[in-house]
């Protein structure tokens, strides 16, 4: 058994450069496991840094000074920041309240549905059976409820940490911009001379975590903005809501889509009822689904992302589960990593003469 795996460690630990790669692998997910909620404004503000530092670089290309552009990205940065919170926090809050109120009528409307479903098909679905689901229902509105109870007492606390975030986040995000050079070096001279592989590594995989951070951001943009503009055109009710949950739905490839159909439908099918409307409704949403997968994403993402989707939805549940939203977010990031690792892994296929006699033997 020690021979095997001393083999197996020769074959992929032989290179100094492997080791120190690993090590920092190893470091890194670390961090990210045990330190990733403390690190929370960090690296909302690093996701900035690398949505900012395209415009800048741009600028920069137009002959603009770096600090002059820095300043100007910024002050863009911090417009765009408060007139969402002016004027789209409020609006989204609103329509939240009012849905949260409007629950119950929902759930009664929906109960009565579903006691007409033995009596009109009862080969299917028997009464034992609505009783069980309308059980299910009220229990959920109940949790729900208790869900909601707990975030207003507790809304002091998440009001504070978020005004604290409101001020930490803006400031780091223009000193990572202003000061990008000097905390890249501070960072680099902390680590092993020798680690051509692991800059290589680094190299691949930070072109494409930028580009695919810039571009999940626009697609988020365009789906929200699309959305938003077809549910007013139909009238819906919620429209900024359920449209801000589709451009965030997208965040989770595949899963997002088809869990955030869910509430579209059900909105649409309490204000319409089986009509035309509503047919119309679930129509341009799936219209608005479809361009988004197959012409937004490959527009966007062509070269970003180069993984099959099974493997995709294995990242979003593997880094989901260790890291919360922020595994989710970073899952495709984290996975293009993992790849382009064992892509760059070099192997040592030549055994030794003796050690190929032994293994033969």
């Amino acid at each position: 058994m020690i021979p095997v795996l001393k083999r197996w460690y020769d074959r992929h630990f032989s290179d100094p450069q492997v080791v120190i790669l690993a090590f920092l692998l190893t470091v890194g997910f670390a961090i990210v496991i045990f330190a990733g909620k403390l690190l929370a404004p960090l690296l909302a503000s690093v996701i900035f840094a690398y949505l900012l530092e395209g415009a800048v670089r741009q600028l920069q290309n137009w002959r603009i000074p770096r600090m002059p552009a820095v300043v100007i990205v910024f002050l863009l940065f911090l417009t765009v920041l408060v007139a969402t919170l002016l004027l789209v926090v409020p609006v989204l809050s609103q329509q939240i309240t009012q849905l949260v109120r409007e629950l119950p009528t929902m759930v009664a409307q929906g109960q009565n549905i579903l006691l007409q479903l033995p009596e009109r098909y009862p080969q299917f679905i028997t009464e034992e059976q609505v009783r069980e689901i309308m059980g299910s229902i009220r229990a959920e509105s109940v949790a729900l409820g208790q869900r909601m109870v707990n975030i207003t007492l507790a809304s002091a606390v998440h009001v504070a940490t978020i005004m604290v975030y409101l001020v930490i986040v803006p400031l780091m995000v223009f000193f990572l911009l202003k000061d990008r050079d000097a905390i890249l070096g501070w960072i680099t001279g902390f680590l092993p001379r020798d680690r051509a592989l692991a800059t290589e590594v680094w190299q691949e995989v930070n072109l494409k975590i930028a580009s695919y951070v810039r571009g999940k951001f626009i697609e988020i943009l365009i789906v929200w903005a699309a959305s938003y503009l077809t549910f007013i055109f139909f009238d819906l009710n919620y429209a900024l809501l359920l449209s801000f949950t589709v451009g965030v739905s997208v965040i989770i490839p595949y899963v997002g889509a088809a869990v955030v159909t869910i509430p579209v439908a059900l909105v649409a099918y309490f204000q319409f009822g089986v009509s035309s409307e509503f047919t119309y409704v679930l129509i341009a949403y799936a219209v608005i689904q479809f361009l988004d997968g197959n012409v937004l994403v490959p527009l966007l993402f062509s070269e970003v992302v180069n993984l099959h989707p099974v493997a995709i939805i294995a990242a979003v549940m593997i880094f989901g589960g260790i890291w919360g939203l922020w595994g989710v977010f970073f899952a495709i990031p984290l996975a293009t990593l993992i790849q382009a690792v064992i892509r760059s892994w070099p192997r040592y296929e030549n055994i030794p003469e003796e050690e190929a006699q032994d293994e033969a033997a």
